[in-house]
């Protein structure tokens, strides 16, 4: 394969290539009259005649060699046209792609793309996350011109063929064609494939999986879905045994382009599609056993290796959700059935078929499958809707499959609550879990979802989440921040209905109520653990600064918003802090107090003393008259929350507020990670212009933020109350 810059596609001339495929579409078209007059004409006329002697056949032979010729011509023309018509419209969406990046991306970021080599701008210094996206993305884009290039290159070939006497050999009505008949001569060769060949066949399936008319072609020339299963074990189980780990990283490129183009081909709304037996059959070989040589005598069921493809693609309700709910009365009705075809292997625990090694070896469906729906938000919406499935997933009898072949391992139990917080994150955010691009889809049902997991996961409940599901539960509330507010202005009294409309009423769309108290209690369970505090707390730190900024027009409001994020930022501090302290009850307070110190949490925990939040820079805020106090209300911790808002929810909680709620500059609505010192001031102007506006004293001023401290402390203080008597 060609190797291409992305330089080499932002600036290669492509009229050309346009005009190339538009003047092999007019030949096609000249050729295919020819072709058809001498059908018409010429042959018939050469048949009717009375030939003698020598022309009896050598010229009615010719003459018929000639007419398919035509024909032949015409074929391989009609090709070419296909194939350099279709790479002229996908190398022209690239080159746009990569010229927004280095003429619009780049710049907004402060990087100089313009003129420079290759990859080497994008990747000299990217110190910024966004900068580094960027580079991911030239990077990729250069790669699929490349591999669009070397499709087109071999389809022109075997179009021509090598014989210069004779016209027309493969024909293709599309680049898809070409693609799709590559990947199957590679996928033919099976484990057998050399590294190049199997990098190649990823290239073509990664860059093609979601475009249906290849996604169905494939795995139509698979055979049949038990034959596309072999396949998948076949490859999975040669890569993942043993030591290769080259093998094995283009095992993990396999799945998940093989994976996503199933989500494609089975998805019934894309004009090409796999027929509804296709999902039939999978089903029906869901619990037979598939023989597969490289498991000797221990031959695994459909659902084991489907589930391997399962957990990659945005996959539609009608094809997964089947499957997820046979799987599941499957579990519930044996826990172990899956778990006996396991292999004794326990020296080699990235066997089996999830070279990915996420959330298990691949032998338990239930989990592979609740990834898939961690993949695919509208099915997983629709699995949860009911909360039949939540209620029996989280029931105090039901046990999670060890999914590992290493028997000695602690976390063997871990993968299936791993991935159900993943399904239920797409299921209450409408965005794929691990995706990092912002773009949460909230709705009635979603929210509907997220109220159950809010009274679900609650101190008061018997069901209490295992450590695997807490950043998942983290960055669930992270993406509904803004409700957790709304909710708990009422907590403590002083709020009402015309308060939170005041306070909350700028907002895109409707808020939710959660109930106070029970928005207290998950915060409660989820902000005990460090993980679900970073994500929470950094969440609220962004929330509460974006909305601050949208109330310089109304400082009252302001004040108001500010005492209620103050409190939300107390029973998240208490909540982590009575964790430590219960972690540590047996042991010297001199621990208790070393473990407080490495704990990230203990930034945003201000006790009220200036040695606490020394380390944060208070004064840097609205300067020395400020007190520390101001800490207590949003603190910035600018090292603890640049790892925690790194997560995908940070990212998307602030895109959520920038196209749905406030409304306010540029600065405020940053990203925590490019924060730094001197935008502290920006976050915290609504503050300092309404004590200027009313003109302030100094002591008033210090009252001020007294009373802001005192809301904190009011959310530490209930949920200190709330931990004694629980």
């Amino acid at each position: 394969m060609s190797t291409l810059t992305y330089t080499d596609v932002a600036e290669v001339d492509l009229t050309l290539l346009g005009r190339t495929a538009a003047d092999w579409k007019q030949t096609a078209a000249h050729l295919r009259r020819l072709s058809a007059q001498a059908r018409s004409g010429l042959l018939p006329a050469s048949e009717r005649a009375r030939w003698d002697g020598v022309n009896a056949t050598v010229t009615r032979d010719f003459i018929r060699r000639t007419t398919k010729e035509f024909a032949d011509a015409c074929t391989e023309a009609t090709s070419i046209a296909h194939v350099l018509e279709d790479a002229h419209q996908e190398l022209t969406k690239l080159q746009k792609a990569v010229r927004h990046i280095r003429d619009v991306e780049g710049p907004k970021l402060g990087m100089n793309l313009a003129g420079l080599p290759g990859m080497a701008a994008p990747s000299l210094h990217p110190t910024k996350p966004a900068e580094i996206e960027l580079s991911r993305r030239l990077k990729v884009l250069a790669a699929h011109a490349a591999e669009i290039d070397a499709s087109v290159a071999r389809a022109l070939r075997k179009s021509h063929g090598t014989d210069p006497g004779n016209f027309g050999h493969r024909s293709y009505g599309s680049l898809d064609a070409a693609q799709s008949e590559r990947a199957l001569e590679l996928a033919g060769v099976g484990p057998m494939l050399s590294d190049a060949q199997f990098t190649e066949l990823n290239s073509i399936l990664a860059f093609n999986a979601k475009d249906s008319d290849f996604s169905t072609a494939f795995y139509q020339g698979l055979g049949s879905p038990k034959q596309a299963l072999e396949f998948y074990a076949r490859m999975s189980l040669d890569c993942t045994v043993g030591d290769q780990p080259e093998r094995l990283a283009l095992a993990k490129d396999l799945q998940r382009a093989m994976g996503t183009a199933l989500a494609s081909a089975t998805d019934p709304d894309n004009r090409t599609h796999l027929p509804a037996s296709w999902a039939e059959e999978f089903r029906a070989l869901g619990t037979q056993p598939v023989p597969t040589p490289a498991l000797g005598i221990d031959r695994p069921y459909g659902y084991q290796i489907l589930g391997g493809l399962l957990r990659y693609g945005d996959y539609d309700p009608r094809f997964i959700n089947p499957i997820a709910e046979d799987i599941l009365r499957i579990h519930k009705e044996d826990p172990d059935f899956f778990m006996e075809t396991k292999p004794r292997r326990s020296d080699d625990p990235d066997f089996g078929f999830n070279p990915s090694g996420l959330t298990g070896a691949g032998y338990d469906p239930l989990t592979s499958v609740l990834e898939g729906l961690g993949h695919s938000p509208e099915a997983a919406k629709e699995f949860f809707r009911a909360g039949r499935h939540l209620d029996d997933l989280t029931s105090a009898g039901f046990t999670w499959a060890p999914d590992t072949l290493d028997r000695s391992s602690e976390d063997s139990h871990e993968g299936g609550p791993d991935a159900l917080g993943h399904a239920l994150e797409a299921a209450t955010t409408g965005h794929p879990w691990d995706d990092t691009r912002p773009g949460l889809h909230r709705d009635k049902d979603t929210a509907a979802i997220m109220r159950k997991v809010i009274e679900l996961y609650s101190p008061t409940t018997e069901v209490k989440p295992q450590g695997a599901l807490m950043d998942s539960l983290g960055r669930m509330g992270a993406a509904y921040i803004d409700d957790l507010n709304y909710s708990t202005l009422n907590f403590g009294g002083g709020g009402d209905d015309v308060n939170r409309a005041g306070l909350f009423g700028r907002s895109g769309g409707p808020r939710t109520d959660f109930d106070e108290y029970k928005v207290r209690n998950f915060m409660n369970v989820v902000a005990a653990d460090e993980e679900g505090y970073k994500i929470l707390s950094a969440a609220q730190q962004i929330y509460t600064s974006s909305a601050l900024a949208s109330f310089e027009d109304d400082p009252e409001s302001g004040k108001a918003f500010a005492h209620n994020a103050a409190k939300v930022h107390g029973i998240l501090d208490q909540s982590r802090i009575s964790q430590v302290e219960l972690d540590f009850k047996d042991k010297e307070e001199q621990a208790n107090l070393d473990e407080e110190k490495k704990g990230e949490w203990r930034k945003y925990a201000v006790g009220g003393t200036a040695a606490v939040v020394a380390g944060v820079g208070s004064t840097l805020i609205l300067g020395p008259a400020a007190g520390v106090a101001v800490a207590t209300v949003v603190p910035l911790a600018m090292d603890a929350g640049a790892g925690a808002v790194g997560t995908a929810y940070g990212t998307h909680t602030l895109q959520y507020l920038k196209d749905n709620e406030v409304k306010n500059d540029g600065k405020a609505l940053k990203t925590m990670q490019d924060i730094e010192q001197s935008c502290a001031e920006e976050l915290w102007k609504p503050m300092a212009r309404y004590a200027d506006t009313v003109g302030l004293s100094a002591e008033k001023r210090g009252e001020l933020y007294r009373e802001i401290e005192e809301s904190h402390a009011l959310g530490r203080s209930k949920m200190q109350s709330a931990r004694q008597v629980g």
